[in-house]
């Protein structure tokens, strides 16, 4: 069978079995969840070792080092996938709540409720946890969910995959609710992009090159991000040490992430005290900075910053920085470079952070906190399938809610259309 042949028949069957997921009630769904968390645990070994070939492979590559933590999984990240199909199961099951009710002058009572969505297909690169947080999250929606990964983690999806398949046959659920394109060709995801007519929603999570690429080339509807150029501005009214502390927890964390830190943004009211001290600080924790001249001013070790530098998304340690004259300043900077994922501000100042607030359109927003809390995780929502920054049915880190759509309830009692 051709791949083409072979792709259309997971859809077929990913269509079919939408239709036997969205008749789940909640407690069989959690009880699956529940049990793929254990199976989890228990399969540690075998995944770790799967992974181990994909890291492997990765190194031969010439892999970056932020590709291959992206990669990675160790007992710790086993144990934290598992923890977020636990926390799915515990959360509120949106499928069938009727979100409004209103009464028409003729009688009828006319309502919302949420239906899952359909056939999710999932393209994503490296990180093969998405294979168990997308599963989860579809599959409490009541959809079912077509995965295509990455090459370079195709041993580690195809583990986790297998565990979680077993764990839907042991309960009678059909497993092509679950279904993982199982070849490398990328042939498999542009015939995954021409599926209109079993999948409802493309979901792909990677580089923007990767991203684009689904977009030219999909026939189905995409929610996408792009780029995560986030930023950090601080405000003359920051407390110097809180800033500090959440600029170097946003940048170094984990700086291969869409969340983390890649513009630093500071009032000039603050500049001659804050950029030594923190120039001093991420220098010494490795991070390149990049600089205009008033921050270079402060911080001579910097070089000299570009246009490019306020557009890029670096994805390693190196950070672009910026003095601005005021907020006005700071929030026409993120307004033009944002690429509408995620900003911070550092300040005191509570009218300051309403302006914020209001006026910085991004996809999350945040008031003296890092940039990292942009997880779907992190904000409550359990694991998160993705984060939008298009702003049509979703817009920032996507939850359960966000896997479902709402249809029309009307009850009468007899009413007729004069």
């Amino acid at each position: 069978m051709t791949i083409a042949a072979q792709v259309k028949r997971i859809a077929a069957d990913a269509r079919q079995a939408a239709i036997a997921m969205a008749r789940l009630s909640s407690g069989r769904k959690n009880d699956l969840l529940i049990a793929m968390a254990e199976a989890l645990i228990a399969g540690t070994a075998e995944i770790i070792a799967e992974n181990g070939k994909d890291l492997e492979a990765g190194r031969k590559k010439g892999l970056s080092g932020a590709m291959l933590d992206r990669l990675m999984l160790d007992a710790s990240r086993v144990k934290a996938m598992a923890d977020g199909l636990r926390e799915v199961a515990a959360l509120p099951d949106p499928v069938g709540e009727v979100t409004r009710m209103w009464l028409r002058p003729n009688g009828l009572q006319v309502g919302k409720m949420r239906i899952p969505l359909g056939v999710i297909g999932i393209i994503y690169e490296s990180r093969p946890n998405v294979t168990a947080d997308a599963a989860a999250l579809c599959l409490k929606a009541g959809n079912a969910v077509i995965l295509r990964g990455g090459s370079e983690a195709i041993h580690s999806n195809l583990a986790i995959a297998r565990i979680l398949q077993g764990e839907m046959a042991k309960a009678g659920i059909p497993v092509a609710a679950l279904s993982l394109i199982p070849f490398i060709e990328r042939e498999g995801v542009l015939e995954m992009l021409k599926q209109e007519e079993s999948i409802d929603l493309i979901i792909p999570r990677g580089g923007e090159s990767l991203i684009r690429f689904v977009v030219e080339n999909s026939r189905i509807p995409v929610i996408k991000h792009y780029k995560g150029v986030c930023h950090v501005f601080v405000d003359a009214a920051a407390d110097p040490e809180m800033a500090e502390r959440i600029i170097v927890n946003a940048k170094v964390q984990r700086p291969g992430v869409c969340n983390a830190l890649e513009t630093l943004l500071v009032h000039r009211d603050a500049a001659a005290t804050f950029i030594p001290r923190i120039a001093a600080t991420l220098t010494e924790l490795k991070v390149e900075l990049r600089g205009d001249e008033e921050f270079r001013r402060f911080a001579p070790q910097a070089l000299p910053a570009t246009e490019e530098d306020w557009q890029a998304e670096y994805l390693e340690l190196i950070l672009a920085c910026r003095v601005v004259d005021d907020l006005d300043a700071a929030i026409d900077h993120i307004n033009r470079y944002s690429s509408l994922h995620t900003e911070a501000i550092v300040t005191g100042d509570y009218g300051h952070a309403q302006r914020f607030i209001r006026e910085v359109n991004s996809s999350t927003v945040l008031v003296n906190a890092s940039t990292r809390f942009a997880d779907g995780g992190q904000l409550g929502l359990g694991a998160e399938i993705g984060i939008s920054t298009t702003k049509l049915h979703s817009f920032g880190p996507m939850g359960l809610e966000d896997l479902t759509t709402t249809k029309f309830i009307v009850y009468g009692d007899g009413q007729v259309r004069q």
